[in-house]
């Protein structure tokens, strides 16, 4: 008990922190919402010449590119959450003050970027995702069960991608640098999430390999829970699993790079 609400308060203060950013927050939501409508104008177009393509219709690939604005930053799909201030303690050497605390680290971090998820989704997320369902036809359900359906595959998204990032900060216990890291951390979200088209539209067998990675569980996944054309309980296993085998991965990497500490100047 003692450590849930350890980490609660991490969560909640790590909430509370990226709430202050106010400003930064408004620009978000208008980043978000032009880039909605860049995308939104492109689909309808690429849609008009290819009716039904990876078997949606216009009005599902219009709510695939709102939730896709709306879940960019929650996920932190190309960057953006806690990976990058891992990387710099691990440098600095900070990341030694991190191991003597009486929490584990990947389970600190987790409930670091938690925090932080959530606020992104409700400051940022919800209101162009909101604009874009009033301004353009959309696929949205009226079915309560499928929305709550969605939000526990939003949650087992967030996890799926803290497992991906997370894996991506312990590099710096070898690099020393994680510059690198963080650049493939962004093509690869762009591409293999789905946020520049979704991976049921990619060609084959191009669509088949990207379908079973990691970032399929981000966007994909949710989306189509949401528009109904993937079963819930068949996404949440896929979600789940690779949960599974991410944080577990990070468990032994994470072993490994603490017992072997190198940071900057020695």
């Amino acid at each position: 008990m003692g450590s849930a609400r350890l980490y609660a308060a991490v969560a909640v203060g790590s909430f509370r922190r990226y709430a202050t950013y106010r400003v930064a927050t408004a620009a978000g939501v208008f980043t978000n919402t032009v880039f909605g409508l860049i995308l939104v104008y492109t689909y309808l177009a690429l849609w008009d010449e290819r009716p039904h393509l990876g078997g949606y219709d216009q009005s599902q690939a219009v709510t695939y590119v709102w939730l896709g604005q709306a879940l960019f930053a929650t996920l932190a799909i190309q960057g953006g959450g806690f990976e990058a201030d891992l990387i710099e303690r691990i440098r600095s050497g900070d990341v030694a003050v991190d191991l003597y605390r009486p929490a584990d680290l990947q389970a600190w971090w987790l409930a670091v970027d938690a925090g932080r998820a959530v606020f992104q989704l409700v400051g940022r997320g919800v209101i162009p995702f909101v604009f874009g369902a009033w301004l353009f036809p959309t696929a949205l359900p009226r079915d309560p069960v499928l929305w709550s359906a969605f939000l526990v595959a939003v949650g087992l998204a967030m996890v799926v991608s803290y497992g991906i990032r997370f894996l991506v900060a312990l590099t710096g216990f070898w690099t020393l640098d994680g510059t690198g890291a963080l650049q493939a951390l962004v093509v690869t979200g762009m591409f293999c999430s789905g946020m520049a088209l979704p991976l049921n539209a990619f060609p084959q067998p191009l669509g088949d390999i990207v379908a079973v990675l990691p970032w399929a569980a981000l966007l994909q996944m949710p989306a189509d829970v949401l528009m109904g054309v993937v079963d819930p309980w068949s996404a949440f296993a896929f979600q789940a699993a690779w949960a599974v085998v991410l944080l577990a991965v990070g468990r032994v990497v994470q072993g490994a790079a603490t017992r072997r500490v190198v940071v900057q100047g020695g």
